[in-house]
């Protein structure tokens, strides 16, 4: 599938267009906006991108008001086909936020149940008692996402909810020619409706790719053949940096042979589960890490990794932002993208991992493994690359049997002549892709 051969790039639109949180109802074309950033896209080796919501909310996008419509603040329906046009002509495949676990409070159909209670057609597509009271003093009470109730609970179990639903997703397929989803929260969403959503957009396009937003226990609950293609992994997520931070690689290691490793027990090898830095609800990579040294290096783990790698715009430069100091931080206004020698590094791992069947495709093994340097190796019947990291500040020659003599580092096109093993230089990191 395609997804499993691609660099994401996230953007977060409200946020990424400088949108005012509440939604004023004063149409804005700010959308248009990502046109002038794809060229940014395309020096950073992207070509897949995903939106986080995009349609019609009450704040913050994942409180939908209309599933069919644009959000106001960033414009039209026309602006954001033209958008996905123009990505979709750079080579851009589009996923879009599914947001399917629940509504806004200004959703029609809970608006409808405000009005006429009982006697609203809609009262079943949520969970409604009319003998309690809500924190918005509804007169009635409903099920909110984890107790927040600007988040109404849909009830998936009923056709007619799961009926709307679809009929919005073939909508955005046959008017903005989507790619995919990313379905929030999606461990909260029932097998049934996972199967089914499957088995629809299957049929509605070829490799439409599902991928959903997961954080603990086994992916595979979600992960596997009936229903999800990916899942996000946030295991590995805090692995990632916290391997650096405590410069104990064994952390990382430790996650990705359990997930990947050659043992059979391991949980998902041969699966393609989606990676990341940060994203749009954590503190940016830059202000997490402790030695900026670093941020290069945890990109290239994450490129080398199993898995599909996705930036978060404005952290290829090494824009910083925590998350104790809100979601607006996380999700700031760019007036334009930067490119510095930390996005060049991005471009060469993207363009060394898009072109690598190993990367791609390759099984996991541990080949050299100390607290501050790890070597592991991908691969497939067609090619062997070793991943090398040493996020020590001193040289390190790491002894091992490389099983050849010479490889061609994928970042720089080097030739790497072997001996018993090799030099590593303080901060390094390599893609070798060994001679057969």
């Amino acid at each position: 599938m395609w997804a499993y051969e691609s660099v994401f790039y996230q953007i977060y639109p409200l946020g990424f267009c400088g949108a005012p949180f509440e939604n004023d109802g004063v149409l804005e074309h700010r959308i248009l906006k990502v046109k002038d950033w794809i060229p940014h896209m395309k020096d950073l080796g992207i070509n897949a991108i995903y939106f986080s919501p995009v349609f019609e909310s009450d704040t913050h996008g994942y409180n939908t008001r209309d599933y069919t419509k644009i959000d106001c603040r960033l414009g039209t329906n026309a602006d954001f086909k033209e958008v996905c046009d123009a990505l979709h002509e750079n080579g851009i495949k589009v996923v879009l936020d599914g947001v399917f676990n629940h509504a806004g409070r200004g959703f029609f159909a809970f608006e409808d149940v405000k009005k006429n209670r009982e006697s609203s057609p809609y009262k079943d597509w949520f969970n409604i008692n009319f003998g309690g009271n809500s924190n918005y003093n509804d007169g009635l009470w409903y099920e909110g996402w984890e107790g927040n109730y600007d988040l109404v609970k849909l009830n998936l179990y009923n056709p007619a909810v799961v009926e709307y639903l679809f009929s919005a997703i073939k909508g955005w397929v046959e008017e903005f020619d989507i790619d995919g989803l990313r379905l929030d929260v999606a461990y909260c969403l029932t097998p049934d409706f996972l199967k089914q959503l499957r088995t629809f957009t299957g049929g509605l396009k070829e490799d439409f790719f599902l991928v959903g937003e997961t954080l603990h226990g086994d992916y595979n609950q979600w992960m596997n053949p009936e229903m999800l293609h990916s899942v996000t992994n946030y295991e590995c997520y805090k692995g990632l940096y916290s391997s650096f931070n405590c410069m104990n690689m064994f952390e990382i290691n430790h996650s990705l042979l359990r997930q990947f490793g050659p043992e059979n027990w391991t949980l998902y090898k041969g699966k393609h589960l989606l990676t990341f830095v940060d994203n749009h609800d954590v503190t940016r990579v830059a202000s997490i890490l402790t030695n900026e040294k670093h941020l290069p290096l945890i990109y290239a783990l994450n490129f080398g990794m199993p898995g599909i790698p996705c930036v978060y715009y404005g952290s290829e430069w090494g824009t910083k932002a925590k998350k104790e100091e809100g979601d607006p931080a996380l999700r700031a206004c760019f007036e334009k993208p930067e490119f510095n020698e930390l996005s060049a590094w991005i471009g060469k791992l993207a363009k060394a991992k898009k072109n690598s069947n190993a990367l791609n495709y390759g099984a996991f093994r541990s080949v050299l493994l100390t607290n501050k340097q790890c070597i592991f190796e991908r691969k497939t019947d067609e090619e062997r690359v070793l991943v090398a990291i040493n996020a020590d500040a001193e040289t390190f020659y790491a002894h091992f049997d490389a099983g050849c003599g010479t490889a061609v580092d994928l970042i720089t096109g080097e030739v790497h002549d072997f001996g018993g093993g090799s030099e590593l230089p303080p901060y390094s990191a390599y893609f070798w892709k060994m001679e057969k």
